[in-house]
């Protein structure tokens, strides 16, 4: 699944010259203290050097933010339906949903993963409108299997919609929320604040689509596809049950979906107009400069398709902004594939590099750090966006992960550029002072009650979208978690506000979500590995000691999920299945992540760290890389994976620099402060 990046992509500047990525100005201890330190500095040095040629000529980074083949499939069957296919495109997005194929004919969400079925399905699709005929013997292996798992029926609800968009399903068979639901206020269950961002701007379009129910020509039957019962499942992936009591959760969406069925078939036209004009107008209000929607590929996708349902026509500049960034943004390889990028992450790989540089010895005031910071202190949102609708008067002040996206910056990013800007001896001193105090105010505004921080919104608790599961996946609305909340402690404690009562808070949920294993679940991170790698580096900084049992507890579990080659690693199954907590085959980013924990506990003179350390050492590549096929990121968990290309860069970087650099040494002389 590796991939590289190409010349045709129009987001993508070219990388900086090499005059400008010399390493040769890395600072190091002055003593050494063996062979694995001084092997140590020469992989921090070739990894550096790489880091900084890969910075673009305007002073940020990006790699590429790989998702499952579907994304590819999603393109097709949207240009299929706009009716804008053309036979180049189409081939090219095949080749390359054909080459993630697996031998049993099924697509995966990772890298060696289980077959999924809703990709297999979408991916079969994407491939039968690349020209792949029924007959041929990948794609029979392929209906089989998808046959043999329930078929169509059995699909999650977001795969139904696609299908249903071309008569392939039919829209009576799936959960009828109404486009009325734009119109409930904020304290009620189902409005459409209580999702997470990226959630929210999909469901609006779906809202405005679903009232339509529009039917495009198919240019094919999917019989081949459906089983003989064609079971439905609704919610949760499960065919529904009979409620257990009156009031108890199934009962009471089983009760709900009858109403809204009811309510479909008598709806008040006007009111029923009114809805529909209120969502197309919350979608068309949130077009970002560049052209999409969130600056996310499937969020724009869906956008457009309503706008198209509802009248807009293909030359409205609304449509052309929005089709040319999903242009501008895909990829063409030289062997003639076409790849989908669900989304960009230059905010968040910029700040990540500037993080790692900086740890491995790079002055403050170097040039790559310094144009590193100019660039990030353009991009700061200086808009208000849905956030403010749980936190009205807050000032804007966040970053947000892509390179348009002023409606919804987000903690993590926010909390990793200031750490990032702490690490540059900027000239402008003033200037970045006051992007770091609009910031920290608008971090500590969005803190949520109960003391945590989510992604994208303050207080996005609510319990029973995930229960009501309307794409028939969780993770839909926005908790605080682990790693959000310990990135943020962090960046409090690096702006020395350990003492802060907000702060404070946040240190007392972080520790109260520690597992009885010892480590933190990992939401955007695969998985208790990335959550326990940021949980103890953001402890350790807000004061609480290495010996406090809450980090002991975690070096100790670190411990015993090592692998015996002296890595980590994380399977993604470990969302659904315990076995797989702490467990799976060594990965670079997964290392590091671990890492990072032990040596902000104050094991730097390990066995442990020393086992992980010499594991990166000798899987690093001649040119300061390291090779990591699979996605250590996570989107929606047990869904969507992320593989960001950065992340077995930069992260071993920082880990090695943080090594090197005793960084962390004083964790075990501090006091505990829980």
């Amino acid at each position: 699944m590796t991939t590289t990046m190409t010349a045709g992509d129009e987001s993508q500047p070219s990388p900086a010259p090499a005059s400008s990525t010399s390493a040769s100005a890395l600072r190091f201890p002055a003593a050494s203290s063996g062979e694995t330190d001084d092997a140590a500095r020469r992989a921090v040095q070739k990894a550096a050097e790489h880091l900084l040629g890969l910075q673009r000529p305007d002073g940020h980074w990006r790699g590429f933010l790989e998702i499952d083949a579907s994304a590819n499939a999603h393109e097709l069957l949207m240009r299929q339906f706009l009716g804008i296919r053309d036979e180049r495109f189409t081939a090219a997005a095949g080749r390359w949903i054909r080459s993630q194929q697996r031998a049993d004919g099924t697509w995966a969400a990772v890298h060696d993963g289980d077959g999924d079925l809703a990709i297999t399905i979408e991916s079969y699709v994407g491939l039968r409108l690349a020209g792949h005929g029924a007959d041929e013997p990948h794609m029979l292996r392929s209906a089989e299997w998808i046959r043999a798992h329930g078929g169509i029926g059995a699909a999650r609800v977001t795969t139904r919609i696609w299908l249903s968009l071309f008569g392939w399903w039919s829209w009576d068979k799936l959960f009828a929320v109404p486009p009325e639901t734009i119109l409930l206020p904020r304290w009620m269950p189902l409005n459409i604040y209580s999702y997470l961002y990226w959630a929210r701007m999909t469901t609006v379009p779906y809202l405005a689509v679903l009232a339509h129910r529009p039917v495009a020509p198919a240019p094919f039957r999917l019989d081949e596809l459906l089983t003989a019962e064609a079971p439905t499942r609704e919610r949760s992936g499960k065919s529904p049950k009979p409620p257990t009591s009156p009031t108890g959760w199934e009962g009471a969406l089983q009760g709900l979906d009858r109403v809204l069925r009811g309510y479909r078939r008598i709806r008040p036209a006007p009111l029923r107009r009114a809805a529909v004009n209120a969502c197309i107008r919350w979608v068309v209000e949130r077009q970002e400069a560049d052209g999409s929607w969130g600056g996310v590929r499937v969020t724009t996708i869906w956008s457009l398709i309503a706008l198209r349902t509802v009248g807009y026509r293909l030359d409205h500049p609304i449509l052309k902004a929005g089709l040319d960034f999903l242009a501008r943004t895909g990829h063409w390889h030289e062997d003639d594939v076409w790849m989908a990028e669900i989304c960009q992450s230059p905010v968040w790989d910029t700040a990540l590099s500037m993080i790692a540089l900086a740890d491995a010895g790079l002055p403050a005031d170097h040039p790559a750090l310094l144009d590193g910071a100019d660039w990030l202190l353009a991009k700061q949102s200086s808009r208000l966006g849905d956030w403010a609708v749980q936190r009205p008067g807050l000032a804007p002040g966040g970053w947000s992960f892509q390179y348009e996206n002023e409606l919804y910056p987000d903690l993590d990013d926010t909390a990793e550029v200031v750490l990032a800007l702490r690490r540059v001896r900027h000239p402008d001193r003033a200037r970045v002072d006051e992007a770091v105090r609009r910031a920290t105010h608008w971090t500590l505004g969005m803190q949520c009650r109960n003391g945590g921080w989510g992604a994208f919104d303050a207080d996005g608790t609510s319990a029973f979208l995930d229960r009501l599961a309307l794409t028939d996946i969780t993770d839909i609305s926005d908790p605080p978690t682990a790693d959000i909340t310990a990135h943020v402690v962090e960046m409090l404690a690096a702006l020395e506000l350990q003492a802060d009562r907000r702060t404070r808070r946040g240190v007392r949920w972080l520790m109260d979500q520690q597992e009885e294993h010892g480590g933190w679940f990992g939401r955007w991170g695969i998985n208790h590995v990335y959550g326990t790698g940021c949980a103890v580096p953001a402890l350790t900084a807000a004061g609480v000691a290495a010996d406090h049992p809450v980090v002991s507890g975690a070096v100790d579990w670190l411990t015993t999920v090592q692998n015996a080659d002296g890595g980590w690693g994380e399977d993604w199954r470990s969302y659904a299945d315990p076995q797989y907590v702490g467990r799976g085959p060594s990965t670079p980013s997964q290392t590091a992540w671990a890492l990072l924990a032990l040596l902000a506990a104050g094991e730097r003179d390990s066995e442990t760290v020393h086992a992980g350390v010499r594991w990166l050492l000798e899987t690093q590549r001649d040119d300061g890389t390291w090779h990591e096929p699979g996605a250590t990121g996570a989107a929606m968990r047990s869904h969507y994976a992320l593989r960001y290309e950065l992340y077995p860069l930069v992260f071993p970087l920082t880990a090695l620099g943080r090594y090197v650099h005793h960084h962390g040494d004083e964790a075990a002389s501090a006091t505990s402060r829980p």
